[in-house]
């Protein structure tokens, strides 16, 4: 009969445990990247199941999560910064339309209040 080992098991089971959660991992941050969504600690642990803990201490699955997670950052400067000027205009225009009926609104609503203290002021 083989003699069992206890400290040989442990060190089978942590190397399965470590694969497993590499493989979750990258399963997940695949999965982030098919469908366009932000890559970061939270969303990762979300879609794989493992804790943020998990993923902060192990230094593989957190090196490649920062990493993505700056590059999403510069790649969205890059787009910020190549907006186009016709864009930009677009939103400006919209922008000063919006705030043309909230101060149109805004005027509205302080005449309400006049007439309801004249009403208020006439009853006593």
């Amino acid at each position: 009969m083989s003699e069992y080992v206890r400290k040989e098991h442990l060190k089978v089971l942590h190397e399965k445990r470590r694969i497993e959660t590499h493989q979750k991992a990258d399963a997940a941050i695949s999965h982030l990247l098919a469908e366009n969504k932000k890559v970061n600690f939270n969303s990762v642990s979300t879609e794989s199941g493992l804790t943020k803990a998990t993923l902060y201490n192990n230094p593989d699955i957190r090196k490649q999560i920062e990493q993505l997670r700056t590059q999403e950052f510069q790649l969205t400067l890059v787009v910020k910064h190549k907006m186009g000027d016709s864009s930009k205009d677009a939103i400006i225009a919209s922008l000063k339309r919006k705030l043309s009926k909230l101060e149109e609104e805004n005027r509205q609503l302080k005449e309400q209040i006049k007439r309801g203290y004249g009403k208020l002021y006439k009853e006593l």
